[in-house]
């Protein structure tokens, strides 16, 4: 049933990840404004907090699930937070990075932890999967499970977003795209999110 719990717990959070989010499309515009390795140093700090907030979230994910203010909260969080990084990333693009330059990883996991902590999916995401998952019994929480279970979330989340950044980069080079481009087109991604957000948020009151 381990064996199970850590396979469930990756392809969930790998699939999890895969709509554009502000985590992945974070993780292009670092690896498309910096370099690869920078990319992998946010993606692998952000991998490591979804992991432990996981654990947390999936020992109390009735309770989250329970609570709908709470999510309601969150989604206009989410809204705020797409609106913000949308401005950054337009922003970003605006400025001439030069191609050799050195980048610190402390930026990285700064930023790695800021979306590690600050990460408004995660908590309706989990509560309403990990309610699921528990209830159709796809996952044990006895023992070491939910270890288990925090560790595969940690892996699947790294392994896409990883994808996300690896093929940013490849595309970029590939159609000799310019980081200006790349960077407004994902601002507009951010916007239209945030959008969408908002007029699901208010087609629901």
């Amino acid at each position: 049933m381990l064996v199970l719990t850590f396979a469930v717990a990756i392809v969930v959070s790998f699939l999890g990840y895969i709509p554009p989010g502000n985590v992945n499309l974070t993780a292009m515009q670092i690896s498309i404004n910096k370099n690869i390795k920078q990319a992998v140093i946010f993606v692998t700090t952000f991998s490591i907090l979804e992991a432990l907030f996981t654990y947390i979230l999936m020992r109390f994910a009735a309770w989250f699930a329970e609570k709908k203010d709470i999510l309601q909260l969150l989604n206009w969080i989410l809204i705020v937070v797409f609106v913000v990084l949308g401005i950054l990333t337009w922003n970003k693009g605006a400025q001439n990075i030069p191609r050799e330059k050195e980048f610190k990883k402390g930026a990285s996991i700064r930023t790695g932890i800021l979306l590690g902590i600050f990460n408004p999916i995660q908590i309706p995401f989990w509560a309403i999967a990990g309610t699921y998952l528990i209830a159709h019994n796809w996952i044990t929480t006895k023992g070491l499970g939910l270890h288990i279970f925090a560790l595969g979330s940690g892996i699947g989340a790294f392994t896409c977003l990883y994808l996300y950044a690896h093929f940013a980069k490849k595309i970029q080079e590939k159609f000799s795209l310019s980081s200006k481009l790349i960077n407004h087109g994902i601002a507009l991604v951010f916007f239209c999110l945030a959008i969408i957000s908002l007029i699901r948020e208010l087609s629901t009151k």
